[in-house]
């Protein structure tokens, strides 16, 4: 078993970490959050008092944080734990990040000796307590067989995606996707509200005809239609609408590096903003619902 290092115990990094311990690992977490911490020291984890501290003697490093400018501070730099790992170590980076940021991560680890994977996940705060996380992977092949292990530890489904940084590509198009999934689901339901079809009887008709997609089966919006979905429990993330708002930036950011029109991801990115922007950014990103149909059933 090895001696792992875990940088970030949000809402999903906490439970990847701990799951990682359930493997029989040891694993040694630093968050800013005390309580974060505590609830890992409570399941078996050890914690440290700094970044530099938390490298010496890994074998392994995970880092789950909210942005690029965050990893590159935690990994880079004179500060970073980067200039103080051995060689040989394996970085595994889960946060969602741009695309630029992960290859120049990669560029420095491979300077430094350093295995590197870009792996970003899929399957929201849920997924990654139940350990079912689908994880996109970026990086060589050889890595990636170093890392298999701890990969299993927290997900259901590895995609090898191919060179460094397809992993980030292959998030940002996938919540792109997901953005503007929701906000079409959400506009059905309005929709159907206003010409007099109840939604549970459009949920029935959509989960068995070609409308059909995960934000509707397994994420519906509407409030009692799925007891696990976050619509039926107030809207507790799940994943938030300010982290869907970033993965949506991101993508538009990418768009525009790549000279790409994305229209429909440019309207939905705009109708986060605004919705982030009335406070409701902590909820999760299916309180799009509550936004259009404020807007259309007023």
């Amino acid at each position: 078993m090895a001696h792992i290092g875990f940088v970030g115990l949000g809402h999903m990094g906490l439970p990847m970490a701990i799951n990682l311990l359930k493997a029989g690992h040891t694993v040694s977490g630093f968050d800013l959050n005390p309580e974060a911490v505590k609830i890992f020291l409570d399941a078996g984890g050890q914690s440290v008092t700094s970044i530099q501290d938390l490298v010496v003697g890994k074998h392994v490093m995970f880092t789950m944080l909210q942005t690029g400018e965050q990893v590159k501070q935690v990994c880079l730099g004179d500060q970073g734990f980067y200039l103080q790992a051995s060689p040989g170590l394996l970085h595994i980076d889960c946060s969602s990040i741009d695309v630029e940021t992960t290859l120049d991560l990669h560029k420095a680890a491979q300077k430094q000796a350093i295995n590197m994977l870009d792996a970003p996940v899929s399957g929201g705060v849920k997924g990654a307590q139940a350990g079912s996380l689908t994880l996109m992977v970026g990086g060589d092949t050889s890595t990636l067989a170093l890392a298999r292990p701890y990969l299993s530890a927290v997900s259901q489904k590895v995609v090898h995606t191919g060179e460094a940084g397809t992993g980030q590509m292959a998030k940002i198009c996938n919540n792109l996707l997901l953005g503007i999934s929701m906000v079409a689901v959400s506009e059905a339901f309005v929709l159907a509200k206003k010409l007099g079809l109840s939604a549970d009887k459009l949920f029935e008709v959509v989960n068995s005809s070609s409308g059909q997609c995960w934000a509707m089966s397994q994420y519906a919006p509407v409030p009692g239609l799925l007891p696990h979905a976050p619509a039926s429990n107030h809207y507790e993330p799940g994943f938030t609408a300010t982290m869907m708002l970033k993965d949506l930036n991101l993508s538009q950011q990418a768009a525009q590096m790549t000279q790409v029109e994305t229209v429909l991801g440019a309207q939905v990115t705009q109708m986060y903003q605004e919705l982030v922007n009335t406070g409701q950014g902590a909820l999760d990103f299916s309180v799009i619902f509550q936004q259009i149909s404020k807007d259309n059933l007023a």
